[in-house]
């Protein structure tokens, strides 16, 4: 586990990151619950696949792309002492990304019921989800945006503003959902209630972050390095934010076709697969929050060439994000009954029992996950980016989409083989990571040993 100085920075930077990460989840639970009550499967089938979508979109161009090239970027520079750099830098990637956050705004306001089609929507799941989604693509920008500008703080170390940001959010968030979905002072909206929520609440949370990282923030958001723009720096940006966006396409991509499978299944094992999965969203957070919060961490000891510390806080977040994980795993496999009661009404037994068995399966995959999360983000740190893009085409396509296929339009399993074959894809990409993170940093402190060697 390392020393206790090491162990308190990264707890100290990874928990706000994980609390943050888990409070979004939960809103999109609290979300997922009110929208069960006032409309049943059906609405929940509609806004899941609709969710889904928008996840997908957000985290391939901004979340798994611009995001994490900030982290990666502005953190290494902050840690060699290059504050200008890591300024401008930070400053273009902000403006390229809300530039793609328009684009694909309007692109999903455009086409989402095309988009939803394709999927397998059909009859009221389409009609609802198209309702949903056209009134979300406003939340959609707002999100995307704050979510570039609190990059630009966790890459520098600072976590417990986008922590506040998210309690900003949560807050106006539930408060108007109660009101738009239910009719609660306002006239009854339902899922369209929803939407109009989270575009209120994403806005107050960019407006909060975007003055912070304006006018308080280590590392300044200054509009004027756009004057100065040069190629070399589009090109390093470029460099991170292709690789990852990749690497993120190619997970959710694969994920959305196997979705595509199951809503052709019927709307009973959808629901039921939604339900278990934003379940499971509770115990996945911590882990991302952990592989978010050791780029930075690495980033920082990268940028000193400090290879040995770099390689111990990634052991350090590892040893927590699966000790949490584990801890949720347990209560998954003994209590999946009493958390999907939450989530459906009396008269839905069938999907309640299906997203039961599917939770119990998730506990085995919960350690898995967080081991891959933490070494992918260790490797991003040092900015290695493409070896994590590898290793997802390698699981994701090769193992976890052909088999869903193969076992739920084949053979006509129930949903909860997808759960099995879930459970033994993470457990490859943990493996596949921890043995690249520990070859490159094998090499790193050979190579450090080396110039420290020649320069005595």
């Amino acid at each position: 586990m390392g020393n206790r100085h090491t162990t308190n920075e990264v707890l100290n930077t990874s928990l706000p990151v994980v609390a943050e990460i888990t409070i979004y989840t939960l809103m999109a639970i609290f979300d997922l619950m009110m929208i069960g009550r006032y409309g049943g499967n059906i609405a929940v089938s509609a806004v899941g696949l609709s969710n889904n979508l928008t996840n997908a979109v957000i985290g391939i161009f901004i979340t798994g792309g611009f995001c994490i090239s900030i982290v990666s970027l502005v953190s290494r520079l902050v840690g060699a002492r290059q504050y200008k750099t890591a300024e401008k830098l930070a400053t273009i990637s902000f403006i390229f990304g809300i530039s793609f956050c328009l684009i694909l705004a309007i692109l999903v306001f455009l086409f989402g019921k095309e988009l939803l089609y394709i999927l397998g929507a059909r009859n009221q799941v389409l009609e609802i989800g198209y309702s949903f989604i056209r009134f979300n693509a406003i939340a959609i920008f707002f999100s995307m945006s704050m979510r570039l500008l609190n990059s630009i703080l966790i890459g520098y170390g600072n976590t417990f503003v986008p922590f506040i940001c998210s309690l900003i959010v949560i807050s106006v968030k539930i408060i108007l959902n109660y009101m738009l979905i239910f009719g609660v002072v306002f006239k009854s909206r339902g899922v369209e209630g929803s939407s109009i929520a989270s575009s209120v609440a994403y806005l107050c949370g960019f407006i909060f972050t975007f003055y912070y990282t304006a006018y308080k923030a280590k590392i300044k958001f200054k509009l004027f390095y756009i004057f100065s723009i040069s190629f070399k720096d589009i090109k390093k940006i470029l460099e991170l934010a292709i690789p990852c966006s990749m690497e993120e396409a190619v997970f959710a991509v694969s994920k959305l076709i196997c979705i595509a499978i199951i809503i052709h299944s019927g709307s009973v094992s959808f629901a039921s697969d939604e339900i278990a999965n934003m379940i499971e969203g509770i115990s996945v957070m911590p882990s991302i929050g952990f592989g978010i919060a050791v780029i930075t961490l690495v980033g920082l000891n990268t940028g000193k060439k400090d290879y040995k510390k770099a390689k111990g806080v990634t052991y350090n977040c590892a040893f927590y994000a699966v000790l949490i994980m584990s801890f949720f795993g347990i209560i998954f496999l003994f209590m999946p009954n009493i958390l999907v009661k939450f989530f459906v009404n009396d008269n839905e037994k069938r999907v309640a029992y299906l997203a039961g068995k599917c939770l119990a399966i998730g506990a085995a995959e919960q350690p898995f996950i967080g081991l891959s999360a933490v070494f992918a983000g260790s490797l991003k740190g040092i900015g290695d980016v493409k070896s994590p893009f590898f290793i997802c085409c390698i699981t994701s396509w090769l193992i976890r989409l052909p088999l869903t296929y193969y076992f739920i339009n084949v053979l006509n399993y129930e949903i909860t083989a997808v759960w099995w074959i879930t459970a033994f894809q993470w457990g490859i990409d943990a493996l596949l990571m921890f043995v690249m993170f520990k070859y490159k940093f094998s090499k790193l402190l050979k190579m450090s040993t080396s110039i420290a060697y020649r320069s005595k």
